[in-house]
């Protein structure tokens, strides 16, 4: 049985590892918040632990041989985030053409932070399982680690853009920018998840 130092380490690096893109998401999430107040800083800490708990429970369950969400059909999470970036994206087009102010394409609230960490987080159940099935002394360990790891990554996502300059980009052009992450964070969860692959 690995040491406890050795556990925590693995645990940390599992999540590092997984959750990279996840901290793009949360800087477009923490501009929009500090640019226009939406979602509230709350909500994206809320949200970003509501959203890993989900995961941590569907990997624990594919530890114990439920297979809720079945490999093939992954790439369904991809629909959430395409469809709000181009929910968003038409709605700016829209007020493009009427000649009236575009409306902050702010994410969803709680609901929506949840929902896209979900979404964008969703391949990592299988890197997940095979730790929880390892034993509890592994659960406790990566649970431990997660929930810290994921208040790092929200201070870290708030830390990118902390920057004046960066507020003001999405306040001019958020309109715009997020619709776009959304869309790009769509394609890379099909890509991801073998979709592109599969429709060769």
């Amino acid at each position: 049985m690995a040491t406890l130092p050795a556990a925590i380490a693995e645990a940390a690096g599992l999540f590092a590892g997984t959750n990279i893109d996840d901290l793009i998401v949360l800087a477009v999430f923490s501009a929009s918040s500090r640019a226009s107040g939406r979602p509230g800083r709350w909500q994206i800490w809320a949200g970003q632990y509501i959203g890993v708990a989900v995961l941590l429970a569907v990997s624990l369950a594919a530890a114990r041989g439920l297979d809720l969400i079945p490999h093939g059909y992954l790439w369904l999470l991809g629909l959430l985030p395409l469809g709000l970036g181009l929910g968003k994206l038409a709605a700016a087009l829209r007020a493009r053409r009427r000649g009236e102010p575009a409306a902050a394409a702010a994410p969803g609230g709680l609901a929506g932070v949840a929902g896209v960490t979900i979404a964008n987080g969703g391949d990592n159940v299988a890197a997940y399982a095979p730790v929880f099935a390892a034993g509890a002394v592994a659960v406790g360990v990566t649970i431990a680690v997660f929930a810290v790891g994921v208040a790092v990554w929200c201070l870290a996502g708030w830390w990118l853009v902390a920057h004046h300059r960066a507020a003001g980009i999405v306040t001019d052009y958020g309109h715009w920018i997020v619709p776009a992450v959304y869309v790009l964070l769509a394609v890379y969860i099909f890509w991801q998840t073998g979709l592109f692959a599969r429709m060769r």
